[in-house]
């Protein structure tokens, strides 16, 4: 295959599932642009290695598994080399959502969550994955993601009850 064939079957794809790849993101990262960014050009580079081998199996699952991995690898990095907050800090903010109090309730709570707790909830609600799809981007069983599913739905529930001040 020429060169120029594959950077234009890549430029297609990506095309197609950038912005897909950036919602998952963002909501991993509870809103968080530039990790997002980060995130999804780490999956999009890995996608472009390995696209001869990946093209006709399905780039979006594998680009989908690298950005969740490339999410989780991050956040146990932050855990070992803790940020430094300055007071120059500026939350970020998502730019394509209301700013309504469901929608930032919603964000304080997934932030609280571990990550793959969170990871779990965006692949099976904000993604609208099956139980097998998730298993299979977070490389996991399918009994993996169905206990993490009911403990992150548990703890979300709680953290929302916390926000409303309700019993």
């Amino acid at each position: 295959m020429r060169g120029g064939d594959r950077e234009a079957e890549f430029r297609e794809y990506l095309l197609a599932d950038r912005s897909r790849l950036m919602r998952t993101a963002l909501l991993l990262t509870a809103g968080d642009v530039h990790t997002a960014e980060d995130l999804v050009q780490t999956a999009c580079t890995r996608v472009y290695v390995h696209w001869h081998r990946i093209k006709h199996e399905g780039a979006g699952p594998y680009a989908h598994r690298i950005l969740v991995n490339a999410f989780l690898d991050e956040r146990r990095r932050a855990g070992r080399h803790p940020e430094v907050v300055t007071a120059e800090a500026v939350e970020p903010r998502l730019t394509d959502v209301p700013d309504h109090a469901d929608t930032l309730a919603i964000r304080g709570a997934l932030l609280d969550l571990a990550p793959r707790q969170r990871a779990v909830l965006v692949l099976r609600y904000f993604q609208d994955l099956d139980v097998a799809s998730c298993a299979r981007i977070l490389e996991c069983t399918e009994g993996t993601v169905k206990s993490q599913t009911a403990k992150a739905l548990k703890r979300l529930k709680e953290l929302m009850t916390e926000e409303t001040g309700s019993s």
